[in-house]
């Protein structure tokens, strides 16, 4: 088999259910070699309420266009027939195949059916039940085979408990297990509905270099055909132009005649005597949100084999499509982001890290303590390392960013403009701030922020940004905590300094090495005097 494979497509469905639905369809359609089990001409059940007077309800194959209600497909022949019993314990219905009108039993001309009053039968047929009274039953059931069951369980429910309190349970358990169906139970499939029939589906996603269109082609209520082509994007044309061109390509290669079509928006050209619908609930939403997530997906696998074919190309169309969403005059290659922390303004540090073609660049990351500013002041202290960064850049005449991204909203942004700005930098070099409760992308002098779409990749860049430059920044701040507890705890004996504790952190690290290590250790790094000092501190 592997040999014939030349492509490989998948198709996303909602459940499991959908999925054996759809197989059903294809195998049934295309006879492929391999696929033996659902070849035959055998096709999932069906639940229909015939349209007559004191209607029917009764499991069939094969639906036919008559004007009757059909629930359905379901993928288990058993859970129909559960169904189907629980449904005629709970309501009274007719089981004859008569037909009964208004006019037969006033005539009273099927008195035979008598004999087929069998099970809770109330014997319409005879004018013992009002029609009334039954299509009120009919209703009901309607309601559960649409999928409104929570009355129906609470009603198996109370049951239970009344066989329970009453001993009887064998027929408590076996309520129980038709509650436990009842709630498996799925009335509906997106794949296979009898209520839309011989209609096209086309749904559009696109990127910057290319359009992804799915289309989907239904025939008989069922999906037959499940397609999705890429078209590349020549001269930025809009999406109602390349939604044209691939309906009408589509349509042509598939020999499509369906008289109607379902789109997410109007294309730029019609074809005559076609209705186009764009549908805002319901059954046809159902399926144009299919189609959406079969383009989606489509177009996903393409990135991803981009990204491990050639990486170069995935970071370009990243780097792009942010040039694009922030207005950028070139490419941004090289970005920098900022960030701040401090615990109540004691050991306050920051941190940069540099991203280049979308990746990060490790080696050009950068701590910094900060030197000029007291106390939990995170405006002074994104001043203050802006100015340093920038001014040594441009001091070793080394390349600058094209985007600066600042952690904070306005008011850090504002102080990173001061600094950009006492160093001749400001229009040269583009900035924005990113808060992180909204993701909100603030731009200097502007005071009504940016938002991305949540699933961009440009804005998926910036997080990452934006948390690797905390990640590196807390974890500064965090050790140099460490360090300056530490410090302060050895700094405390008598007769140890400040310099003889930096010696001492710089060979052991902490004071549980220290502790642990021998007396001819020590000494080797601040002398025999210091060490019998340490080990006396170390033994109380």
């Amino acid at each position: 088999m592997v040999r014939h494979i030349t492509d490989i497509v998948t198709f996303v469905v909602d459940t499991e259910s959908d999925a054996l639905l759809l197989e059903n369809n294809m195998i049934k359609k295309y006879q492929p070699r391999y696929n033996v089990l659902l070849k035959d001409d055998k096709s999932f059940p069906w639940i229909v309420i015939r349209k007559e007077a004191f209607p029917r309800v009764y499991l069939m194959r094969n639906p036919v266009d008559d004007g009757s209600q059909y629930f359905g497909p379901y993928t288990s022949v058993k859970l129909t027939r559960m169904t189907l019993d629980l449904i005629k314990k709970l309501y009274p219905l007719r089981s004859c195949s008569y037909s009964l009108s208004n006019e037969n039993i006033k005539k009273q001309k099927h008195k035979r059916c008598l004999d087929f009053h069998i099970g809770n039968c109330k014997g319409p047929c005879e004018g013992l039940q009002t029609e009334m009274d039954y299509n009120e039953s009919i209703r009901q059931i309607r309601s559960i085979l649409k999928g409104n069951i929570s009355s129906v369980i609470q009603y198996l429910w109370s049951m239970m408990k009344t066989y329970s309190d009453e001993y009887r349970f064998e027929e408590a358990e076996q309520i129980k297990q038709k509650i436990n169906k009842l709630e498996k139970y799925r009335s509906k499939s997106t794949i296979v509905n009898p209520l839309i029939n011989n209609i096209d589906v086309f749904s559009y996603e696109d990127d910057i270099k290319c359009a992804y269109i799915n289309y989907l082609r239904i025939v008989d209520g069922a999906v037959v055909q499940a397609q999705t082509v890429e078209l590349v994007k020549r001269l930025d044309e809009p999406p109602a132009e390349l939604l044209s061109y691939a309906i009408t390509n589509l349509r042509e290669r598939f020999a499509s005649r369906s008289a109607e079509i379902i789109v997410p928006f109007n294309p730029d050209s019609f074809i005559d005597s076609i209705e186009y619908t764009i549908p805002r609930q319901g059954d046809k939403k159902a399926l144009l949100e299919l189609s959406q997530r079969n383009a989606k997906y489509f177009k996903l696998e393409k990135e991803r084999q981009i990204e491990k074919t050639d990486p170069d190309q995935h970071a370009n169309r990243i780097m792009e499509k942010l040039r694009q969403d922030f207005h950028l005059n070139e490419l941004p290659v090289h970005i920098e982001c900022f960030d701040n922390s401090n615990l109540q303004g004691t050991n306050p540090v920051s941190a940069c890290v540099v991203f280049r073609d979308a990746r990060p660049a490790k080696k050009e990351y950068r701590h910094y303590n900060i030197k000029t500013v007291e106390g939990p002041d995170d405006y002074a202290t994104m001043e203050e390392v802006v100015e340093r960064r920038y001014k040594r850049l441009l001091d070793e005449n080394k390349s600058l960013p094209q985007l600066i991204i600042i952690d904070g909203g306005k008011g850090q942004l504002s102080s990173a403009m001061n600094s950009l700005e006492r160093l001749g930098l400001h229009g040269k070099v583009a900035i924005v701030g990113i808060a992180k409760r909204l993701e909100e992308i603030f731009f200097p002098g502007d005071s009504t922020p940016l938002y991305i779409d949540k699933r961009s990749e440009s804005l998926k860049l910036i997080q990452q940004l934006r948390d690797e430059a905390h990640r590196f920044c807390i974890s500064f701040h965090r050790n140099k905590r460490s360090q300056a507890m530490v410090a302060s705890e050895l700094e405390q004996i008598e007769g140890i300094g400040q310099k003889t504790t930096e010696k001492l952190l710089q060979n052991f690290k902490s004071v549980a090495q220290l502790k642990k290590t021998p007396i001819e250790e020590i000494e080797k790094v601040v002398g025999k005097q210091k060490a019998v000092i340490l080990v006396k501190w170390i033994k109380i």
